[in-house]
């Protein structure tokens, strides 16, 4: 096809457009994986994005509330609050709710491990995203050396003057699998980074829902 492509040109012919299908094809076997990883970061990063916007919510209106029912002394009241909120801000105050009367100290270790294990949920799967957009342009780079080679060996194998129709297998998996591995990685890893900002600030905002909740039950009554 790409000897085509030389003589069409050489010869003033007009160009027959090659679609991505052709493309992929051509790229070999190592375009499997990268396939396989394309679909596995997409999934993660939208899975993950709707994850991180759901336990995003502002925490403002739901923290007046808990304050409002603590400073009043109905402990009920505030645990069917939080019953209510699906977000890690309300599970950690939840938490904080039922060890009201205990140590404050204790309070806060509660708050603590719910607060860790709530970010273990955010981040789930971004080290599988951090992976792919390092190992997708690997394989590019692999596919690179293993086109090469079987063009090299074309060459090596043919008698008297090369084809280019005998390079073009070669050089289409060297090209395509490097640009493929490229173009995966680098979404991989802009989608990581963009998750570990989102993620960032959820965790921000339930530091400053812990601390305010503390300060709360440090009032005087």
């Amino acid at each position: 096809m790409l000897a085509q492509i030389v003589t069409d040109t050489a010869t003033g012919a007009p160009q027959q457009a090659i679609s991505i299908w052709e493309l992929t094809l051509a790229g070999g076997p190592l375009m499997i994986p990268l396939v396989i990883c394309s679909v596995i970061a997409v999934y993660i990063f939208v899975e993950r994005v709707l994850t991180i916007n759901k336990a995003n919510v502002s925490s403002d209106a739901f923290m007046g509330k808990i304050k409002e029912l603590v400073l009043k002394g109905d402990i009920n009241g505030a645990k069917i609050l939080c019953s209510q909120h699906d977000t890690p801000v309300a599970r950690m105050i939840e938490k904080g709710v039922t060890r009201i009367g205990s140590p404050l100290k204790n309070i806060e270790a509660s708050i603590e491990n719910v607060a860790k294990i709530e970010v273990f949920r955010l981040e789930k799967n971004l080290s599988v995203l951090a992976t792919i957009a390092g190992a997708a342009p690997m394989i590019g780079f692999l596919g690179t050396v293993v086109g090469m080679v079987g063009a090299f060996m074309a060459i090596a194998q043919e008698e008297g003057s090369v084809s280019p129709k005998l390079l073009a297998d070669g050089i289409y998996t060297a090209m395509v699998t490097t640009v493929a591995g490229l173009v995966v990685g680098i979404i991989a890893y802009l989608g990581y980074n963009f998750l570990v900002t989102r993620v960032s600030k959820v965790v921000h905002r339930m530091e400053y829902s812990s601390i305010e909740f503390i300060d709360l039950l440090q009032e005087p009554r």
